[in-house]
């Protein structure tokens, strides 16, 4: 059986971060997908077209994704038939992290609705139409997903991504003294160890897991 892992990278990444992932995932091809765009609109179909070319070659696809590609991941490729699901960091409540964010630049929907678009000191932008669009595109995520998640990230609350993995039967670890974003040797050494744990277990539907 071919197996491939489709990579998506989270913002101001690199489809190339796949190349780092290789090694734990003996017996995959991991491939990045190369998407560009920030917008979900955008890169949804850029998933889907990724997806469609593994699939048409791999009989068995999984995903890797960090960040925010998770959030496109889920939004792009629900419904897919995919193997498993590995989150590093994840966006899994795109509606609530913009609401947060919001309440970090003190705006408000209604200036938020009238103005389009507001800048924050924290270098995002608040779109309107992208929380119209998150509202308007629920998400219904199916895959059997392992999660990792760092005990001082400051970007996606706890309380989140633990809801989420009780209610999606996920596994979730988590690394004491990480951060969201994983870099230091020892953050990238217990990612790479949590990953090659994870990818030689049983799916969680078949009787084991992490």
């Amino acid at each position: 059986m071919k197996k491939a892992i489709l990579y998506v990278h989270g913002k101001g990444g690199s489809s190339l971060e796949a190349e780092q992932y290789k090694e734990a995932c003996h017996g995959f091809e991991v491939v990045g997908a190369a998407y560009q765009g920030e917008y979900p609109w955008v890169v949804r179909p850029q998933l889907q077209a990724a997806y469609g070319a593994l699939r048409r070659e791999y009989s068995s696809v999984s995903v890797i994704a960090n960040s925010i590609g998770a959030y496109f991941t889920m939004l792009a490729l629900q419904g897919c038939e995919i193997e498993r699901a590995f989150f590093i960091s994840p966006v899994l409540d795109m509606e609530r992290l913009i609401l947060d964010m919001m309440g970090w630049a003190q705006a408000t929907e209604d200036e938020l609705r009238e103005k389009g678009e507001i800048p924050t000191d924290f270098g995002e932008t608040l779109s309107w139409d992208y929380l119209c669009f998150v509202r308007e595109n629920p998400i219904c995520w199916d895959v059997p997903t392992s999660i990792l998640y760092a005990e001082h990230d400051q970007l996606i609350a706890r309380d989140i991504v633990e809801s989420f993995a009780q209610s999606h039967h996920a596994a979730l670890a988590v690394m004491a003294g990480g951060e969201h974003w994983f870099h230091t040797e020892e953050q990238l050494a217990f990612l790479r160890g949590w990953l090659q744990k994870m990818i030689t277990q049983p799916r969680l539907d078949e009787g084991s897991g992490g």
